[in-house]
């Protein structure tokens, strides 16, 4: 699970980049990755999953979520089926930082931009007002865009429709500090997700003793390591399940020998069955 760095540019005449993106969403790039800047994704419709950090869930008629920088994360369409559009602002960081500095206007939006280090994802009214304020971002001029840019952050800013999708620590801090130990342990945990773990080996790449390598995995990721292959094995039974193959078939090909396991394992995830998961997929 080697993790990408995407380099980005504004477009041209603009402080910030702007992408809408219309595409089936079998031939959609979700490669897990990250970048310098701040980013907010809003897929206008459909169902799919959001990996942000080590936070694993669906969504379903859309998704909007804002993101701070070297906040790791897969593209939204992973585990989607058929058409997918969505819009994406990335912005880099220096631009937001310099925007909110010594405004006292800013004061909402500042508050807003620490928030974004845990990633934050938006429902209900919030959701729908600011999606619309997203969509009108495509049909205005570079000037009108920026200021469209910072009526978004406010709303944003000012609503309590959203939650935080890694509470419990600032992920992409650590990331960005851990990257080259963390990038040894995702690359043997996407080389060897189906079969047994062998947590000395991990541990050895990190260059520390398996007790230490625990507690520096959960201090890191927020996490424990059994749970982070759980979510890696679960992601990956998601985008089998959209196959023709029995979920006893899925669940050895995701490394759980025991159908019952994952069974508790991906309802706890996703909140759904295998069985109710793959249906919904074919139905969609």
């Amino acid at each position: 699970m080697k993790i990408e760095y995407e380099i980005v540019q504004p477009d041209e005449g603009s402080s910030f980049r702007l992408l809408h993106t219309k595409t089936r969403a079998e031939d959609y790039a979700w490669q897990y990755h990250y970048h310098p800047e701040y980013e907010i994704v809003c897929v206008l419709n459909g169902n799919g999953t959001r990996h942000v950090g080590n936070h694993f869930s669906s969504y379903n008629n859309g998704d909007l979520v804002f993101m701070g920088p070297n906040l790791p994360h897969a593209g939204f369409g992973l585990n989607a089926h058929g058409f997918h559009e969505e819009i994406v602002v990335q912005v880099k960081e220096e631009i937001l930082k310099e925007m909110v500095a010594a405004r006292p206007e800013m004061n909402a939006i500042k508050t807003l931009l620490a928030k974004a280090g845990h990633g934050l994802y938006f429902t209900g009214g919030a959701k729908e007002k600011i999606t619309r304020q997203l969509v009108k971002l495509l049909r205005l001029s570079s000037f009108d865009r920026f200021m469209g840019l910072i009526t978004i952050l406010q709303l944003m800013a000012t609503s309590a429709d959203y939650e935080l999708l890694n509470p419990a620590t600032d992920i992409s801090q650590q990331v960005q500090k851990n990257n080259a130990r963390l990038q040894k342990i995702f690359t043997y945990v996407e080389e060897h997700f189906c079969d047994e773990i062998d947590i000395k080996k991990v541990a050895s790449l990190a260059n520390l003793s398996v007790p230490a390598f625990c507690s520096y995995f959960k201090k890191v990721m927020s996490c424990t390591f059994t749970d982070f292959i759980n979510q890696y094995r679960i992601q990956r039974a998601c985008t089998l399940l959209q196959q023709e193959k029995s979920i006893a078939e899925i669940s050895f090909d995701c490394g759980f020998n025991n159908v019952a396991y994952f069974n508790k394992v991906f309802k706890a995830i996703t909140q759904k069955t295998p069985g109710e998961y793959k249906k919904e997929r074919l139905r969609a």
